[in-house]
């Protein structure tokens, strides 16, 4: 089955069997929205802003889902099934190849090792993530199971749903993001109707205005963890310190609370995400409160560039590796390490094995991504020193031009013998 809609929902994803879904296509949205980034991690091709599609009028037909170069073929000739059936057998052919790199650490050449995570949402992921050698779970969108259901799920529920992936993943660590609804993360039990949503009522907003829910939903985290003790807590989308703080005593009071029910739970490390331009200049204010940060790359990518990434009219102008990017992401980690708190990425960026160098360069301790591409960013990263990620870094970090940087990434890691699993990722 290949999914067709005006507009494809996380909702949907759960709807179709997932060995029954082989791809996906939108009318609505880019390929940086919620729902694109959730098919990626399942591994399924996915084209985003097909706008003007008749997509009622394709039920039934045979079609062709090009999600490297966003192309749909309709009623496709023996030619180019016969190219695509090609390209498909390369693709398992060069999964089989990274398939020995599963139990191999992601160290480079001349002795740097860095773990890498996974982002899940669904408890599929987690599964495909254990087989794919994820070290741990470095964003589990805890917003997905809610969008799955018709009302706000009980405590006993979410306890349930928690356990699982705290399970999967045991002893290795699972960061749980608080509640971030609001954007393109819409729940229909809940509507929210805002003129401009990405700047308006979401994420942490939405669950500190609302503490009965934040603190529903950390009390089944914690009683989630009882006896594994790898939960990690992450804040998303803070914008200043207030909300940390906030944050901070309703997680020690729901600590507390757990603990008089009887359950036997450490308290968990907390962290905040990077995501929000203002958080970037309050890097060391932030580092002092929590236990860790995480940029998330792709949320700080379009708010730095003023771009809605669902928007397909101005999806060409969201650039991961624009100058303005790259540059607020070295600040972070520079100032994160400043005040000896890690620092991790978990977007996008992070699974493009040419952001992964570049982020690796930078001095990142973690890369979190989704499953499918964390063999091929291993493989890259094993491939290379780090003294030659350095150097790259430091020539691109000066150009002036995201284009220009991108393509400067490509060559020079085809020249390193990796065009075949950079392949048709550039930029993505």
């Amino acid at each position: 089955t290949i999914l067709v809609s005006e507009e494809l929902t996380p909702a949907m994803l759960g709807e179709v069997p997932t060995d029954k879904l082989r791809a996906m296509v939108s009318v609505k949205g880019s390929s940086n929205s919620h729902v694109a980034i959730l098919a990626r991690a399942m591994g399924i091709p996915t084209v985003m802003g097909a706008v003007d599609l008749p997509y009622a009028q394709l039920d039934g037909k045979d079609l062709i889902v090009d999600g490297y170069r966003g192309l749909l073929f309709s009623n496709p000739n023996d030619e180019l099934r016969e190219q695509y059936n090609a390209i498909y057998e390369e693709e398992q052919a060069l999964a089989e190849d990274l398939e020995g790199l599963i139990h191999q650490p992601a160290e480079t050449l001349d002795g740097h090792r860095i773990p890498l995570w996974v982002n899940t949402g669904l408890i599929t992921d987690a599964l495909r993530s254990r087989d794919r050698g994820a070290e741990g779970v470095g964003l589990y969108r805890t917003e997905v199971p809610f969008m799955m259901k018709d009302r706000f799920p009980s405590e006993s529920e979410q306890q349930e749903i928690y356990r699982e992936q705290l399970e999967t993943f045991s002893p290795d660590p699972v960061t749980m993001r608080t509640l971030d609804i609001g954007g393109d993360k819409a729940l229909t039990y809940f509507p929210i109707n805002e003129a401009n949503p990405f700047l308006g009522w979401r994420g942490i907003r939405v669950t500190l205005d609302h503490p009965e829910i934040f603190l529903v939903q950390v009390r089944a985290m914690m009683k989630a963890s009882e006896g594994l003790n790898n939960l990690r807590i992450m804040l998303p989308m803070v914008s200043n310190v207030s909300e940390v703080d906030t944050a901070l005593h309703l997680i020690y009071r729901a600590h507390v609370e757990t603990l008089e029910e009887g359950f036997n739970v450490e308290m968990p490390q907390v962290g905040v995400m990077i995501e929000v331009p203002a958080a970037v200049y309050q890097i060391s204010d932030l580092a002092q409160r929590v236990d860790f940060l995480s940029v998330g790359s792709n949320d700080l990518t379009q708010y730095l560039l003023a771009v809605d990434r669902n928007n397909p009219r101005v999806a060409d102008l969201y650039q991961a590796f624009h100058p303005g990017v790259l540059q607020a992401l070295k600040r972070i980690v520079d100032e994160a390490r400043a005040e000896g708190k890690p620092v991790s990425v978990c977007g996008e960026l992070a699974g493009n094995p040419m952001g992964a160098v570049l982020l690796m360069a930078m001095g990142y301790d973690c890369l979190s991504m989704n499953a499918t591409n964390l063999p091929k960013v291993k493989s890259v990263l094993r491939g290379i020193s780090r003294e030659w990620a350095e150097n790259l870094l430091n020539e691109v970090i000066t150009m002036e031009s995201g284009e220009v940087i991108a393509s400067t990434l490509q060559l020079m890691l085809e020249k390193a013998g990796f065009g075949r699993i950079i392949g048709p990722n550039v930029g993505a």
